[in-house]
């Protein structure tokens, strides 16, 4: 048996699903299961690495299941690049072993499941129908950290971690509308050093133009 958190009405029409992981038996095997399921459609199963966010980023699935090994930096990285550029997509996790730290900082990095790989076909597919539909679900073996998890204060996340403190401040001041020599006049800087925060800005974020910076600032909730 799993534990349900916050478990909402899934919804009736066709659950999107990508599945990813590094054994080609193993998704094949997902997808033979899935495949059998009224109102989910495997959209595409993919190697972990790469191909799984570009896969993510071309198919918008509401769920990612990810088969991954229990103590992966990597995974952590992964789920936070997709709940970073799709929020929407769900990312359930089935592993064949726990290990709290890894599981602690999935959980931060936006995790909505975590089961054991033996869990059983229909616990699987309720799981998906769960996070697609905004609940959280995990195996009752991971309870505990779950408890402790919901515990913790909740931390207030950086926007664009991969900017500087003086990049985002840069950013920000983009997002208010204020122009190069204003932003430079704030911060007590040279226009040409205000040129060069925008430029290791518009690559690190890959944005063409200020106009464009100025619309992902807004939609992180940056600017006044």
């Amino acid at each position: 048996m799993f534990d349900q958190v916050a478990m909402k009405s899934a919804r009736t029409d066709s659950v999107a699903v990508l599945i990813a992981g590094d054994r080609p038996v193993y998704r094949a095997s997902l997808r033979s299961l899935l495949d059998g399921v009224d109102a989910l459609e495997v959209v595409e199963d993919v190697d972990t690495g790469p191909d799984t966010v570009a896969a993510i980023h071309r198919l918008r699935p509401d769920v990612v299941l990810l088969h991954v090994a229990p103590s992966s930096a990597a995974t952590v990285e992964m789920i936070t690049s997709i709940a970073r550029h799709c929020p929407d997509t769900a990312v359930l996790i089935v592993s064949i072993a726990h290990d709290r730290e890894t599981f602690l900082a999935a959980m931060r990095a936006g995790v909505r499941g975590y089961l054991s790989r033996g869990a059983p076909p229909q616990n699987l597919v309720l799981a998906i129908r769960i996070v697609q539909s905004g609940g959280l679900v995990f195996d009752s073996s991971t309870s505990e950290w779950v408890t402790e998890h919901l515990a913790q204060p909740a931390r207030v996340v950086k926007p664009f971690p991969e900017l500087t403190d003086r990049e985002l401040e840069v950013l920000e001041l983009v997002a208010d509308g204020l122009g190069t020599a204003a932003i430079a006049h704030q911060l007590g800087l040279s226009i040409k050093t205000v040129r060069n925060y925008l430029s290791r800005i518009f690559a690190k974020l890959r944005l063409v133009d200020r106009a464009e910076a100025a619309v992902r600032a807004r939609q992180a909730g940056l600017g006044h």
